[in-house]
C-alpha cells in the first residue's frame, strides 16, 4: 500500500511538475519579449540576489516540515507554528538588512542605481514565499501531493494572465516600472498559492493557544534539517549572488561599457542558459525516482541494484543531455528567434551546447550521493566549484574576454564538477 502510495505520489508530482514546467516555459516567453532586451538585461542583473534571497528566506524548509510531518511525533500545528515563527522571524531581520543595503548593492556591486527599487521590490515578496514554503512541506509530509499541484498550475495561470493583460500597460511608462512589476507579480502569485493550501487544509486542523508559543525542541529539529540541506544550494546561489559583481566591476575597468555588459550578460542568463537547461525537468524527475530507490537498497545492502540503477539514470540522462545539446547546437538560431524573437546569445550556445550533455548528468550523480548519505561531500564538491569558477571569471575578465569569461568559466565549473562527482560516487559504490 505504501509502495502503491509513492508511485502515484511520484507520477503526480510528475505530470505537475510538466504542466508547470509548460507554463513557465510559456510565461517566459511571454515576459521575454513585451519587456525586450532592455527590460530582460535589467531582470538578469538582479536575478542571482533575488536567488540568494529566495535561498535564505525559505532555508529549505519545506524539506524538514515534510520530513518531520511525516514522522508524526509531533502536533501538525506545532509544526507549522513554530515554523511560521523562524520564518517571520528571519524575514524581518533579511528585510532590514536589505533595506539598509539595497542602494550599496545597486550603486556599488552591481553598478546601476536603477537597481534599488528592484532589490527593494524582491525584499517585499520575501514573506509570501517563505510562508508559501511552509504549506508545502506540511502537504509534502501529509503525502498529498494534489494540493502542491493544484497550487503550482494556478500560480502559474495567474501568473500567465497578469502577464498577458497589466505587464503590456507597464511597458508604456517604462522598462523599468515594467520589470518591477513583474517582480510584484510574485505577490499576487504567492496569496493566491497561500489560499489555495487553505482551502485544502483538513476540517478537522485545530489551533489551541499553546501551539503559539514556539517549540524550541521542534525549531531544533527543523534547523537540523534544514541548515544541512540548504548548505549546498546557499553556496551556488552565493556563487551566483557574486557573478555579476565580478564580472561587472572588472569588464568596467577593462573598459567595456556598462550597456555592452548589461545586454550580454542579460543574453546569456535569459536567453542562452535559459534554452540550455530548459529540458533539465526530465533529468529532475529521474532524479526524484532515484533517491528513495536508492535509499532503499541500501538500506538492503544491495550494491548490485545500486549500480544497476544509477548506470540506468545516468544513461536516461546522458540521451537526454545528448538530444537536447544536439537540437539546441544545430537548430541555436532559428530556435532562439521562435522562442525569444531575439538572436542574442546565439555564439554563446555554439560553444556552450556540447559541454551541456556533461551538464546533465550533474543531478544525477548528485542526487545518487545524498541518498547515500553523503550529502556534505556534494557541499564541498559544489564549493570548489563555486571557487574554481569565480577564481576563472575573475583570470578571465582581467583578459579582456567580455562575457566569454563566463561562458569559459561555466565550461571548466561543468567539467569539474562531475569529474569530483563521478570520483565520489565510484569510491562510495563501486569500490562495494
Amino acid at each position: 500500500m505504501r509502495k502503491n502510495k509513492f508511485i502515484t505520489s511520484t507520477l503526480i508530482l510528475m505530470a505537475g511538475g510538466a504542466i508547470t514546467r509548460f507554463l513557465g516555459f510559456i510565461i517566459k516567453i511571454m515576459y521575454t519579449r513585451i519587456i525586450g532586451e532592455t527590460g530582460v538585461s535589467l531582470y538578469a542583473i538582479v536575478m542571482p540576489t533575488y536567488s540568494l534571497l529566495i535561498t535564505i528566506a525559505s532555508l529549505s524548509l519545506p524539506i524538514s516540515i515534510s520530513k518531520i510531518v511525516a514522522e508524526q511525533k509531533v502536533k501538525s500545528s506545532k509544526i507549522l507554528l513554530s515554523s511560521t515563527f523562524i520564518i517571520l522571524l528571519l524575514n524581518i531581520i533579511l528585510i532590514s538588512i536589505m533595506l539598509l543595503t539595497s542602494k550599496y548593492i545597486a550603486t556599488n556591486l552591481l553598478n546601476n542605481p536603477d537597481c534599488y527599487y528592484l532589490l527593494i521590490a524582491m525584499t517585499l515578496t520575501l514573506p509570501f514565499i517563505s510562508i508559501s514554503s511552509i504549506l508545502k512541506g506540511y502537504f509534502f509530509g501529509r503525502q498529498r501531493m494534489i494540493p502542491n499541484t493544484i497550487s503550482n498550475i494556478i500560480e502559474q495561470v495567474v501568473k500567465i494572465f497578469l502577464i498577458l493583460f497589466l505587464l503590456p500597460i507597464l511597458i508604456q511608462k517604462s522598462v523599468f516600472l515594467a520589470v518591477m512589476g513583474l517582480i510584484l507579480f510574485n505577490i499576487v502569485t504567492e496569496i493566491v498559492s497561500i489560499t489555495t493550501f487553505c482551502f485544502f487544509a483538513p476540517k478537522k486542523f485545530t489551533i489551541q493557544k499553546k501551539d503559539f508559543k514556539p517549540n524550541r525542541k521542534t525549531i531544533k529539529e527543523i534547523f537540523s534539517i534544514s541548515l544541512p540541506t540548504v548548505s549546498s544550494r546557499f553556496i551556488g546561489n552565493i556563487g551566483f549572488f557574486l557573478e555579476p559583481i565580478i564580472l561587472t566591476n572588472i569588464l568596467l575597468s577593462c573598459g567595456f561599457s556598462n550597456e555592452y555588459i548589461l545586454r550580454e550578460y542579460g543574453a546569456y542568463n535569459a536567453y542562452t542558459i535559459a534554452l540550455l537547461t530548459m529540458p533539465s525537468f526530465f533529468v529532475g524527475a529521474v532524479c526524484s525516482a532515484l533517491i528513495p530507490e536508492i535509499s532503499k537498497y541500501q538500506s538492503q545492502n544491495n550494491y548490485p541494484m545500486i549500480k544497476r540503477r544509477f548506470w540506468q539514470a545516468m544513461t536516461f540522462s546522458f540521451l537526454i543531455g545528448l538530444f537536447f545539446s544536439s537540437i539546441i547546437f544545430f537548430y541555436r538560431t532559428p530556435l532562439l528567434k521562435i522562442i525569444y524573437n531575439t538572436v542574442l546569445g546565439v555564439e554563446y550556445l555554439k560553444i556552450l551546447a556540447p559541454f551541456f550533455v556533461l551538464f546533465y548528468l550533474e543531478a544525477p550523480l548528485m542526487s545518487m550521493l545524498q541518498a547515500l548519505g553523503a550529502s556534505k561531500e556534494t557541499m564541498k564538491i559544489t564549493l570548489i566549484g563555486e571557487i574554481v569558477k569565480l577564481s576563472a571569471l575573475t583570470i578571465f575578465s582581467f583578459c579582456k574576454l567580455g562575457i566569454y569569461s563566463l561562458v569559459y568559466a561555466e565550461i571548466i565549473n561543468i567539467i569539474l564538477v562531475v569529474f569530483l562527482n563521478i570520483k565520489k560516487v565510484k569510491k562510495y559504490v563501486f569500490s562495494t
